[in-house]
Formats: structure tokens, sequence, C-alpha cells
């Protein structure tokens, strides 16, 4: 029927169908999509040419239903035996939609060899799961349950069983963390690349801190170091990038890198719709949603900790009691700080804490009477904070593909007898990122990362900088090279140009 070209190759792409309410949960149902490669080469990119069929089949592999997909902005899903499906326009055949390089010859020739070398071996060391670096000790863990998928246009959601844990972590002897995981995104366990699973690695990033003094002219510059433990899983067409970032100056960076390939459609030649983009003949990415949970479960310097939302609001302007020289009147600002009532700094006379930097995001858009937003309740709120409770890990709930809704973090709220004290508690503080993807054409044929940064960075936790005994940078542990133009003078601009 869809009469393709004789060389075509059909891929399927099989996706777990989650609850919309439409369906008998009771049997499990999978999704099978169409694709097309017209080469004989494997890694020919399938996603160039979505077919406009999909077959629903029942755990047992039994088909119970061949549709027909929509091609344009009016167009609706249905039975394939009564809408039919039209035959492969082969105007949609193009060649600039690969990226393998058996497939691709254009390569640009400017990119020189960059070589990292630690001659003395890495600063880090390994004993079982306890991993230390620099003032840093922790455990490293990793688990898994299952893997699912679930295809929505409008919310890519995915739902995991951790993957990486961090656990009993310490700066200098001091606790800081009992456990960091990411909560949501489906398979994160299973779907890791192999690389022993987890990549441990140091990298150079710049400049740690630096002053020259204007009036001898000194200057004083260190180079920071940071600890990487990452993993990467892929996830039909995507891959995510998760990497907790350990700092000299004890702060903990938790990065999320997308990548991988857009998720595709078919469309009719010339037609646009308003919930995706054209990225090549016939080809639509729709618009979608990357949710995470971060979950946090503190110990700074013990376990009795409290979350502070600390603002700063503008002085009054024409209070004529408040001297307010400089008419300073912005909109307030807001720090989140997880902090120990308890143990009190010594110079500030505060409490002791880390302050959580969240990554800003739009929340989750489905509506509150869909089965997305139902079970997707962490993504009603940036931050949650609950009691610690040990069968509270996954802010979804257990069971996220079959969930009618009822279960995760807000459930577990209401589900408390009366309303319970999170301060100077055992808490758990949870925060919701990730990002709204309206593709564009720079991400295809294969995307560039897109990065989501939380920090937690001690506040008030240390008498002075943390990094101040970090070695100074010097040229004879550097190496650094003076870099000649094509005449032979060393500098750029009337400035010498090196690398620190």
């Amino acid at each position: 029927m869809l009469k393709l070209p004789e060389n075509a190759t059909v891929c399927i792409e099989s996706w777990t169908y989650g609850t919309d309410g439409m369906n008998d949960m009771a049997e499990r149902i999978i999704m099978c999509y169409f694709y097309m490669r017209l080469s004989d080469h494997g890694d020919s990119n399938h996603y160039a040419y979505p077919l406009d069929i999909c077959v629903e089949m029942s755990g047992d592999l039994t088909v119970k239903r061949i549709l027909s997909l929509p091609l344009g902005e009016n167009d609706r899903c249905g039975l394939l035996s009564e809408v039919g499906v039209k035959p492969f326009d082969r105007n949609k055949i193009h060649a600039t939609s690969e990226y393998h390089p058996d497939l691709v010859n254009e390569r640009r020739k400017t990119t020189k060899p960059y070589h990292v070398v630690q001659p003395q071996g890495p600063s880090f060391h390994t004993q079982g799961n306890l991993l230390t670096w620099e003032k840093w000790k922790m455990r490293v863990g990793f688990n898994y349950v299952s893997a699912t998928m679930s295809p929505v246009l409008f919310l890519v959601l995915i739902v995991q069983r951790e993957g990486l844990t961090l656990h009993d972590i310490t700066y200098d002897g001091r606790s800081v963390f009992y456990r960091l995981s990411l909560s949501e995104i489906n398979g994160a366990g299973i779907n890791a690349n192999n690389l022993k699973l987890v990549c441990c690695h140091e990298i150079d990033d710049g400049i740690l801190w630096k002053h020259t003094n204007y009036r001898t002219g000194n200057a004083v510059v260190t180079r920071s170091r940071i600890l990487v433990l990452q993993t990467i899983i892929t996830v039909g067409n995507y891959e995510y990038i998760f990497a907790f970032q350990f700092t000299q100056d004890a702060s903990i960076n938790y990065e999320v890198r997308a990548t991988g390939i857009l998720s595709t459609a078919p469309i009719n030649l010339g037609d646009s719709v308003s919930y995706g983009t054209i990225v090549g003949p016939g080809v639509m990415a729709p618009y979608h949603q990357h949710l995470f949970s971060l979950r946090i479960d503190p110990a700074i310097d013990g376990h009795r900790n409290s979350l502070i939302v600390e603002e700063s609001h503008p002085m009054p302007i024409d209070d004529p009691n408040v001297h307010n020289p400089f008419g300073v009147d912005r909109l307030p600002g807001r720090v989140l700080k997880i902090v120990n009532e308890n143990v009190r700094n010594p110079i500030t006379g505060g409490p002791v804490g880390y302050k959580l930097v969240p990554h800003y995001s739009q929340l989750v858009l489905a509506h509150p009477s869909s089965y997305h937003f139902k079970r997707s309740e962490f993504g009603e709120h940036a931050i949650w904070i609950t009691r610690y409770h040990d069968d509270e890990l996954y802010s979804s709930g257990k069971h996220t593909m079959q969930s009618l809704g009822g279960e995760g973090i807000a459930s577990w709220i209401r589900s408390r007898p009366a309303p319970v004290s999170v301060r100077n508690e055992d808490i758990v503080i949870w925060h919701t990122f990730g990002t709204t993807h309206n593709p564009r054409i720079e991400d295809w044929p294969v995307m560039p990362v897109e990065k989501m940064l939380v920090s937690l960075k001690p506040i008030n936790f240390f008498t002075r900088n943390p990094a101040i005994d970090v070695p100074i940078s010097t040229q004879e542990e550097n190496k650094s090279v003076l870099v000649e133009d094509d005449k032979g003078a060393a500098n750029v601009g009337g400035a010498s140009c090196a690398k620190l």
C-alpha cells in the first residue's frame, strides 16, 4: 500500500503504551512506529523517513489495530481500514539527513588534536564503591528495575529507576549529603551505555580563583579541577548524559545534557503545523518537554536540616525613615538554602548550609485533567520538600506508565494524617527541572547537546574560601605554550596570547 522504493528497508520502533484512559490497561499494549532507510548501511538515519502507519500490538505480539497517522494540521489518527494510507511520496527522498562518518564526507580540517595527560595518574582513588578525591569522600551506587518508553508528542516524560546514585557524601570529614539521585527519567539503569556503566574522570575548568594586586602588578591564580561521575543512556532516538560534578571549592553540580536524534513524524510536503518544526522533506519534529526530578537528601553537618527561602527585597524609596540615596528598587531575588539550625558558623553567627541553585524551566504543560499530568505529579512544582521515608524514592510513584494517578509526591503529601513540620527534621528536597524543546533545524540530523545545570553550593558552611589551599598555577606544571602567528609574532592584537 505504501509503494516504497525497491531498496527500502523498513525499521520498526516499539514503544510501551502509557495510560491515556482510552484502553484497558489490564493488557500490555505496544505501539510500533514504522520508518524507512534507503541505504544498505545499518547506521543510515531511518528517522529521516517516518512512515504514516502505526501498529498496535498486545504483549503476546498479536496485532490489535493498524493505524494511519496524520500528515497535516487538520488530519487525525484513524484506523487504516477506514481512512486508508497514501503511497510514499518519492519527492521526500533526500541526502541531507545522514550523520554517520561512513555516509557524510564533509569534515572540517581546522580542528587540531587536543591531548589531556596526567603523567602521575588521576587524583582520585577507589576502594570497592568508596571514592575519594581531594577532600571529597562518597559511596557510588547504580541501580535499575526496568526500562520503558512512552511516545507522547506533547510531553516527553521519561520515568526511570535511578541509575547512578551517590551516598554518604562528605567534604573534609564533614557530612553534607546523605543521598543524591535522579528520581525520574525512565530506564537510566538498564539503558546505560557500556563504559563500566559509570565514567569517573577529572577535567580542567579554567580559573578557580585569581587576584592581581594593581599596586605591585603581582597576580596569583589557581586552576580549577573538577571530578566528574558520568553515565550515558540511549532511549530510542535520544541520548541523555548525566554528570555529577564535584569542585575543589566544595560545590556539587548536576548536569544533564540531551542529544541524539529528534523524534520525527511524517508530514505532507509543503505543509506546516503549529506543534512541530519541519527539519527535512516530509519530516516533522514535534514540540515536547523533557522533565527531570532530582532527589536531594541532605545531611548538612547531620540529618536535622531545614529549607530556608531567603528573599532580597528592595529598600523603600519614598520612606523618610529609610536611607536609600541610590534608589535601589528592583524585584526581589530568591535563594533556597538548606541549613542546619543546630550548627552555627563561628564567624557569621548564622546556620551552616548549602544553597540550591535551581535550573529554571517551564513546568509540565499537560492539562491537570490529563493522564500525562496525573502520572507526573512532580511536574506541578519546581521545588518540593518532604520528611524522609524509606519507601519514597520515585516522585511519580512505583509504576508510572501504568498509573492512573494518585501515586507520587503530591499523593504522598496528601496522604499524611496531618500537616507535618519539615523544620529541623530529616528532610528530602525534590527539584523539578528540564526543557521545553521546540526543535530547530540546527538540531537535525543529530542534536547538539542541550545543557541543564543544577548546583549545590556551600553557604556559610566554612570560615573562608575552602579552595584557598589549592596549589597555585605555575608554568612549570602547566607547560603553557606561547602561540605565534604565521609571521612568527607572539601576540594577538598587541597582547601576548598563551594558555594559563
